[in-house]
């Protein structure tokens, strides 16, 4: 292949993108570019599926004998999870997967990356997370991940979510592992940083996750939503004078991630 061009023939392995929706998905625009420039013949796209088809959309992506790889996103992550044959430290921790891959005895091995990602992305727009108090709204499958990683940076963390249980399990499971870090509150809180691990702000109609007025002056405001870029939720934050940061940079510091657990820099086209 050429870095011009990315020509599908029937050599062209193929990865998914997975969710419920699929139209605000990312990762094929950053993707496939990566294949094109690495010379790998393989292609990404998106593949849209219910929780109810879920299982069955999988186990036959899973059957596919050109079928490498599997990226996992709303609102599939926890679900997915119960899908592979192997599961990393990081996927149990977060209790999630982003990414899956076939391995050579063909079975299928789960892995997530949102964390590191997002923590990668913020410490590249020079927002170091260790030692400084962060709250997480969403304890979702990227919420939980996010929060993993932000905890293992050195941060502490505050966690609200709608639903209670969730949060009851994510302490649960995590605080034995971080004592003391790691804390729930009902509503917004006074921090450093303020993230939206939630999808509210895909849909134009989506109300605000949070209302950043309600904020420290000094709170950067971090919205893990890549689609539309520039979400409600920044654009008021940046109306107050706080300083925002974008969904995208979590996923942009996955590629090099990616490459390491597709094997990419393995592969030839």
């Amino acid at each position: 292949m050429t870095t011009e061009h990315q020509h599908i023939t029937g050599r062209t392995r193929l990865f998914a993108v997975i969710g419920d929706p699929v139209e605000q998905v990312q990762a094929p625009t950053m993707m496939n570019p990566l294949f094109a420039r690495l010379g790998i013949d393989a292609v990404l796209v998106p593949v849209h599926a219910t929780p109810a088809a879920l299982t069955s959309v999988v186990r036959g992506l899973q059957s596919s004998g050109n079928v490498d790889g599997l990226l996992v996103t709303v609102p599939h992550k926890r679900a997915a999870l119960d899908l592979a044959d192997e599961v990393s430290a990081a996927a149990a921790l977060s209790d999630g997967t982003n990414a899956m891959r076939r391995t050579p005895d063909g079975r299928w091995l789960a892995d997530n990356f949102d964390g590191e990602g997002f923590v990668r992305g913020l410490r590249s727009a020079g927002h170091e997370p260790g030692g400084r108090h962060v709250w997480v709204l969403g304890a979702g499958g990227a919420g939980s991940a996010i929060i993993v990683s932000l905890l293992s940076a050195g941060a502490e963390v505050t966690v609200t979510d709608l639903d209670e249980h969730r949060v009851h399990t994510l302490l649960k499971r995590l605080s034995p592992h971080f004592p003391g870090r790691l804390h729930s509150a009902a509503g917004p809180v006074a921090a450093d940083l303020a993230v939206n691990a939630t999808p509210l702000g895909m849909r134009p109609e989506d109300p605000l996750p949070f209302e950043p007025a309600l904020l420290p002056p000094s709170t950067v405001v971090v919205d893990i939503v890549m689609k539309p870029r520039r979400t409600a939720l920044l654009r008021t934050a940046e109306t107050r004078g706080l300083v925002v940061h974008y969904g995208a940079a979590m996923l942009a510091q996955q590629l090099d991630l990616y490459v390491d657990f597709f094997h990419l820099g393995r592969r030839l086209a």
